[in-house]
């Protein structure tokens, strides 16, 4: 693990994003003790900060939703020395003032998937994280300020995202319950990953772009394909547009609680814990198990 190089950002791109511009880069082909990440990671310089880019879903857009392997990828960030993630992804709005083309910077989450493991504990080894406030504030801000600085675009600052499993898209009455349950947007990604990068005390923060309307919508329930991509290949351009204001500010030391999380979340002492499973989350909890 010495001998990788570092990088203290973490990107993820979702669909659509699959590179982003950066100098000095250079190409890391990562194994993890969960597998394989979505694909290599680009390591490289934004405004003299080292960052990490990982297309979530592979070259090619190869991975369903469902088929992500989460824990490799944010296994794969933390070798790196990564403490800040930033997640881009394409969502749908549930709400008529989340047009498509705006972005929103969450601050919650509904989980409504069914088929995947959320946690890197277990086997020996328990940790109760806390997830009441799911996106790192900080960062989320930072992202938000970063967004407005272009004066075309339309941020929604928080809001919840609803994460359903997929890969098929929302029925209508599923759209008009999460409506009623005030849900700001809907997407597929941000879980488990956002509880993942809390297990491994990085912030995390998701800058959602809106392609349409969901199926709740009865005026735009006709919406072609073609207009969809359309809407995700300019927001793929405003996102790498934000990242490349955002980036170059996210050197410093954080002043967040996110670096911490687990200080009190372990409640297995760490002797009792097997050896195996202490190896296997490795640099997540290797702070604690010097101890």
């Amino acid at each position: 693990m010495t001998d990788l190089p570092r990088a203290t950002i973490g990107i993820i791109g979702g669909t659509g994003l699959y590179d982003i511009s950066m100098d000095s880069v250079q190409e890391v082909t990562l194994s993890t003790p969960y597998g394989d990440p979505s694909g290599a990671i680009t390591i490289g310089e934004m405004g003299g900060v080292a960052a990490a880019f990982l297309p979530r879903h592979g070259a090619g857009h190869r991975i369903s939703p469902t088929e992500l392997n989460s824990h490799a990828n944010i296994h794969a960030f933390k070798q790196l020395g990564v403490e800040r993630v930033v997640s881009v992804s394409a969502v749908g709005s549930l709400q008529e003032q989340i047009a498509p083309l705006h972005m929103v910077v969450p601050d919650q989450l509904i989980d409504r998937t069914r088929l995947r493991e959320n946690t890197f504990f277990g086997d020996g080894l328990i940790a109760h994280i806390s997830f009441a406030n799911p996106f790192c504030p900080d960062l989320s801000a930072q992202l938000a300020d970063a967004v407005e600085e272009d004066a075309s675009a339309t941020v929604h600052r928080g809001g919840t995202l609803v994460v359903m499993e997929g890969p098929a898209f929302s029925t209508r009455a599923e759209s008009a319950l999460y409506r009623s349950w005030g849900a700001s947007i809907i997407g597929m990604t941000a879980l488990p990953e956002a509880k993942l990068a809390r297990e491994a005390e990085m912030c995390y923060a998701t800058l959602a772009c809106a392609t349409d309307y969901d199926v709740w919508h009865d005026e735009y329930a006709s919406v072609t394909v073609e207009v969809v991509i359309q809407n995700l290949q300019r927001n793929v351009t405003a996102s790498r547009e934000t990242l490349s204001r955002l980036i170059p500010r996210l050197g410093g030391e954080r002043r967040c609680g996110c670096g911490d999380a687990l200080r009190t979340a372990i409640v297995t002492p760490i002797g009792h814990a097997p050896q195996e499973t202490l190896e296997r989350l490795g640099p997540i909890v290797s702070r604690y198990t010097k101890q």
